[in-house]
């Protein structure tokens, strides 16, 4: 649906409520974040018509939406979001990973449900202007982050299965739990190998979309892992099993294969998977820093890069033949996690780094491998430890894409 004229950031007026009214700020330990349910003082909306396009972006109290029963969200599944970080860093600075990267993919995942499109650019410079209201107040602390949820819905009061004539757009900010600069060892997750009963997407399907749709119907799945012991659900597709994504997360395993140390992601050109923001950053950081013969990262060798096909018999295959590494999971609110075993076909298939003491299933912790040197890569970046180009500094709002 091309846009006549997009919303524009210049247009953005603020209603904002007075800073003796606000409500206090959760320590980073307060366990009310555990919750997810705790948020900040003000969220952004911007309406939009068939007729009339893009309404002017608006900063206002936070509170509940007013939305008709014939909405075309809540009936026929025309809903997008994504999810993204502000970063408060040890230098005192805000930043955004990569932030483009999740206005473009937004955009990708209006068209697949019908909803109105808009300028990349112009919504990055609207997530900016909500992290300057609401940063300084809800996000003090070094090495803490604040976690922007933009959303969109379709709206109107027809029913009837057509392109939405009306849609809400807005974005609020949550306050998540924390990890403590304390806490260097990573826990690592034990995985529920979905049956075959159950696809979470399918090639010619929008799978690779940021659409509830996509995520509704893995809950029940979902909880069955979660009494099984498991934090998720890793996605099969097709009779051999194909691997896809874990729950909200993409999924990487390392092993050994024809002499070399392989890092192994599915492919992204199905349409089964999310193209994650982590997954390429992690990519192109072993490309970058593991890749060459040359290189060498303590103790840890040059990693072969393959985009491809795999199955769960092949994990099987070389967890038997004492081939399997390393797998782990990335998403913007895990970052990255270890799995230290995927429950298949009723008995775990351990991986080297949980393969002792955890029969009851109980976290462990890492301390050496590749996801822990990749997490060491990514906080490095988003706390501005390293200056790097994939960090947007929210007060220097020009150098972001």
């Amino acid at each position: 649906m091309a846009f006549i004229r997009s919303f524009q950031h210049s247009e953005l007026s603020m209603e904002l409520v007075p800073e003796a009214q606000q409500p206090p700020v959760p320590a980073l330990s307060d366990p009310i974040r555990n919750k997810r349910d705790q948020h900040t003082a003000h969220m952004l909306t911007v309406q939009w018509t068939a007729d009339l396009g893009w309404a002017r972006p608006t900063i206002q109290v936070y509170g509940p939406l007013s939305i008709h029963p014939n909405a075309s969200a809540l009936h026929y599944a025309t809903q997008s979001f994504e999810g993204m970080k502000v970063y408060r860093g040890y230098d005192g600075k805000l930043r955004l990973f990569r932030p483009l990267l999740n206005c473009e993919r937004l955009q990708l995942s209006n068209a697949c449900v019908g909803l109105p499109t808009f300028d990349p650019h112009e919504l990055l410079q609207l997530i900016i202007a909500f992290a300057s209201v609401e940063c300084p107040r809800w996000l003090p602390e070094p090495h803490s982050h604040l976690y922007i949820r933009p959303a969109m819905i379709g709206m109107g009061s027809s029913l009837g299965v057509q392109m939405p004539p009306e849609a809400l757009f807005f974005m609020t900010a949550a306050l998540f739990p924390q990890r403590q600069v304390a806490q260097k060892p990573m826990s690592s997750i034990k995985l529920l190998a979905s049956p075959m009963t159950m696809v979470r997407a399918w090639p010619g399907g929008i799978g690779y979309a940021k659409v509830g749709a996509n995520y509704g119907p893995t809950m029940r799945v979902q909880d069955e892992a979660k009494q099984q012991g498991c934090i998720s659900t890793l996605w099969l597709f097709g009779e051999d099993e194909q691997v896809t994504e874990c729950g909200g997360s993409n999924f990487f395993v390392i092993w050994r294969e024809s002499n070399s140390v392989k890092l192994v992601t599915p492919p992204l050109e199905h349409g089964l998977i999310l193209d994650g923001i982590t997954r390429r950053s992690v990519l192109e950081l072993a490309r970058e820093r593991l890749f060459s013969p040359n290189t060498e990262c303590g103790k840890l060798k040059p990693l072969v890069i393959e985009q491809r096909t795999f199955t769960m018999t092949d994990i099987r295959r070389a967890s038997e033949e004492g081939r399997l590494l390393e797998g782990f999971v990335t998403g913007t609110s895990v970052s990255i996690m270890p799995v230290s075993a995927i429950v298949y076909k009723g008995a775990p298939i351990w991986f080297p780094s949980g393969a002792a003491g955890n029969e009851t299933g109980s976290p462990i912790t890492q301390t050496l491998g590749y996801a822990n040197i990749f997490k060491q890569w990514l906080d490095e970046i988003c706390y501005g430890t390293v200056i790097h180009e994939w960090a947007c500094e929210v007060a220097n709002a020009e150098g972001c894409e």
